[in-house]
């Protein structure tokens, strides 16, 4: 079969999909990948074939420009949308008002997917009506995927790495449209589905935000709101180029704690919410501490820092899957290859809540006992400290982190993956001929 992935232009974002990708063309199946033109070199580096669609302007202008005119206002305090976020991932939710989810869906979410998708639906479609791909499977931001497929009549599903909060701020709205005066309120999201499948003879259905299916990497325990029809897959690293360095051979002589903040977020405005004056404050206050601090910082950030401590090795990048083995515990912003990579190597984890997800991960920690989280406004050099000590002197992190571990790894490696996207790739054939 003829299967398309469709992603964003992020590392972050394409490395998941790759093994996958892989086991599929190692299964003899047609793959490609869709992406925008500034980002065909990053897919071609990892051994697939790219196609081009959407806008040759940058994402990442497009995003900064998105940034400058969301405004906000209306009495919305300044961690609205964190404070908003938590409460997706927390089990109460009837605390979330009308008014916290049509403001993030109406002023955040829909304003994102025009940003993200609407100059790539085109291109898409064009792509999917020339190829005829069997099974379109997208980044979960990728919301041109599932117009372009459905254009054409091919399966359809989201590949999750990260907790599912578009799909559960998609469900409270729902239930609390249901609640509001019929035809007073209008649905942004569908009227943005249903504009683009209605120029390809299309109607609207929920399967568009949400895919006929799910793949996800997190384990059961981990996850926000399920698909109704999920696949559970082993979260397997892909890091582009890796080389292994020769002071990863030798074994630490005191616990290695890994601190990161991912390459993208660093690469845009240095460690996300984090002055250097700040940075250099958490790195004082774990100066002391008989630990071996692995900081990961390109050379321009570094170079902003006042002193670096004995115990502090800075290097620009290395390979997760390289360093989590040799390491006692990880602090993190809260990115999916961070976050995924703890879980799968059963390392505790400080999470410094700076990801749009990140609030849903808290909760996440707290349930299942495998780290400790600080919020945006409460991180300091004596609070990750504090919290860092915590997790290298009570096993039970460590305990819970092994269980959670293994749980990670029972679940299907990509390639056992391939024979299920098969058969339902075949139901979808059958379903659309009968109607």
């Amino acid at each position: 079969m003829r299967v398309l992935f469709v992603t964003m232009p992020f590392t972050s974002h394409l490395q998941p999909m790759v093994p996958l990708a892989w086991a599929l063309r190692s299964a003899g199946h047609e793959v490609r990948v869709a992406g925008e033109p500034a980002f065909l070199d990053t897919i071609n580096e990892a051994g697939l074939t790219a196609v081009s669609v959407g806008p040759e302007e940058t994402l990442e202008s497009r995003l900064r420009t998105l940034r400058q005119d969301i405004d906000p206002g209306e009495g919305i305090t300044p961690d609205f949308g964190t404070d908003t976020l938590y409460k997706v991932g927390n089990e109460d939710r009837d605390t979330l008002s009308w008014e916290n989810v049509t403001f993030i869906l109406d002023k955040i979410v829909v304003p994102m997917s025009w940003v993200l998708n609407d100059e790539m639906v085109e291109d898409l479609v064009a792509c999917c009506r020339s190829w005829q791909p069997d099974l379109v499977l997208c980044d979960v931001l990728a919301y041109a995927g599932a117009v372009a497929a459905d254009a054409v009549g091919a399966a359809h599903g989201r590949l999750l790495f990260w907790l599912d909060v578009s799909l559960r701020l998609r469900h409270d709205f729902l239930d609390a449209l249901e609640r509001q005066p019929p035809g007073q309120y209008p649905d942004m999201l569908r009227e943005w589905y249903a504009e683009w499948a209605g120029k390809y003879g299309r109607e609207f259905t929920e399967e568009l935000t949400g895919g006929q299916f799910a793949i996800n990497v997190l384990p059961e325990r981990c996850r926000l709101e399920p698909h109704e029809r999920t696949l559970s897959m082993r979260h397997v690293p892909y890091n582009d180029r890796s080389v292994v360095q020769p002071w990863l051979h030798e074994a630490p002589r005191v616990p290695r704690v890994l601190m990161t903040f991912g390459r993208l977020a660093l690469r845009w405005a240095g460690p996300p919410g984090m002055t250097p004056e700040q940075l250099q404050e958490s790195l004082d206050s774990l100066a002391d501490l008989d630990i071996e601090l692995v900081l990961t910082m390109p050379g321009e950030i570094r170079e902003q820092l006042e002193r670096v401590p004995e115990n502090t090795r800075i290097v620009d990048f290395v390979p997760l899957d390289l360093i989590l083995p040799t390491c006692t515990a990880m602090i993190h912003h809260g990115g999916s290859g961070s976050f995924n990579g703890a879980l799968l190597h059963g390392i505790p984890q400080v999470l410094l809540e700076y990801s749009v997800d990140a609030p849903a991960k808290r909760n996440v920690l707290r349930q299942t006992g495998v780290g400790l989280s600080i919020a945006p406004g409460d991180v300091t050099g004596a609070r990750i400290r504090e919290c860092l000590t915590q997790l290298l002197e009570d096993d039970a992190f460590r305990v819970a982190a092994e269980q959670l571990q293994q749980e990670t790894l029972a679940q299907p490696a990509p390639s056992a993956l391939v024979p299920e996207l098969e058969r339902i790739t075949a139901e979808h054939r059958t379903r659309r001929a009968r109607s």
